[in-house]
C-alpha cells in the first residue's frame, strides 16, 4: 500500500469513526460524553487530519522524485 492509499484509508476510517460517533452520542449525551468528546475525539480528529495532509504532501514529494529519476 502507498501513502496516497494509506491516507485514504486513514480518511475513511476517520468519517466513519465520527459517524459512529455522532450515533452514540444521539443515546449518550451527558457531561461525560462531552470530556470524552473533547478529551478524546477531538484531538485524534485534529491530529487525523494532520497526518493525512502530510501523507497527501508525502505522496506528491514521492511521485516528483519518481519521476525526476526516470
Amino acid at each position: 500500500m502507498g501513502v496516497h492509499e494509506a491516507g485514504g484509508t486513514l480518511s475513511k476510517s476517520l468519517k466513519d469513526l465520527m459517524r459512529r460517533w455522532g450515533d452514540a452520542k444521539a443515546q449518550w449525551s451527558d457531561s461525560n460524553s462531552e470530556d470524552f468528546e473533547k478529551t478524546y475525539l477531538f484531538p485524534l480528529e485534529r491530529d487525523l487530519r494532520s497526518a493525512t495532509n502530510a501523507m497527501d504532501h508525502m505522496s506528491q514529494i514521492l511521485a516528483q522524485a519518481r519521476r525526476d529519476c526516470q
